[in-house]
């Protein structure tokens, strides 16, 4: 595994309210992300774990707080400025453009940069198997496989992955996490991740956040949490295992 050189200062959240028009789902929220740091984030359903990510990338209504990436405020910022800026996302939807092929899908948004879309074909040897399918050929696994590969190509310093597993079978499942953990661990690209099992996403990343309506009730490694899953049985009603 490579050695990570860290800078506490890639990704500065403080004081972050925000929801949907008038409505706030994410309330008071504050935490910081290193450069090369995995972040797990989890909470039961409806505890805004997607609204969070969501005003991440600029596609919420923000009432307070401040977001700085790399020491850029993106606060205001659109969200194709905070695309621009190294944040790369994997909506639940996927958004891939269904009727290009895989290649054109990825060479479409490639931005330079070290992930090209060779590199992306090095992670996912079944894009590069079904390269000439389009979109709407692929499977679901492949089409989370195409959308990951997507936000990769951006050359993004930060990804956000929101539910990345959902409704997939588990050998593409444990397919998948392979890829994640290469990307986050050995490649050491910064990440936040949702989802809704523990036990897929502790064991590869670093750091866990917990939200309960709208605010983060836990902050600490994802290690002590497979140790002592006891905060798990509390803010979720379920153990790590």
């Amino acid at each position: 595994m490579k050695t990570i050189a860290r800078d506490p200062s890639l990704l500065d959240v403080q004081g972050l309210s925000a929801g949907y028009g008038e409505a706030v789902v994410v309330q008071d929220v504050s935490f910081t992300l290193a450069r090369g740091e995995s972040l797990a984030l989890l909470g039961r359903n409806g505890t805004g774990k997607t609204t969070l990510l969501d005003t991440l990338v600029g596609a919420t209504q923000r009432h307070a707080g401040s977001i700085r990436l790399a020491g850029a405020d993106l606060t205001h910022a659109p969200a194709h400025r905070r695309a621009a800026a190294g944040i790369g996302w994997v909506p639940q939807e996927r958004n891939i453009f269904r009727s290009l092929t895989v290649e054109e899908n990825l060479t479409a948004v490639a931005r330079p940069g070290p992930w090209t879309v060779e590199r992306a074909y090095t992670m996912f040897p079944r894009l590069q198997e079904r390269r000439t399918n389009l979109g709407h050929q692929l499977s679901g696994g492949e089409q989370q496989m195409l959308a990951v590969a997507r936000a990769l190509v951006l050359n993004p310093t930060l990804l956000l992955l929101d539910e990345p597993l959902e409704g997939l079978a588990p050998i593409i499942v444990e397919e998948l996490l392979r890829s994640i953990e290469r990307i986050v661990r050995d490649e050491g690209l910064s990440a936040i991740i949702v989802e809704q099992n523990p036990r897929h996403v502790l064991p590869i990343t670093q750091r866990t956040l917990i939200l309960d309506r709208g605010r983060i009730v836990h902050d600490g490694p994802s290690a002590a949490l497979l140790a002592d899953p006891a905060p798990l049985d509390r803010w979720l009603a379920v153990a790590a295992a």
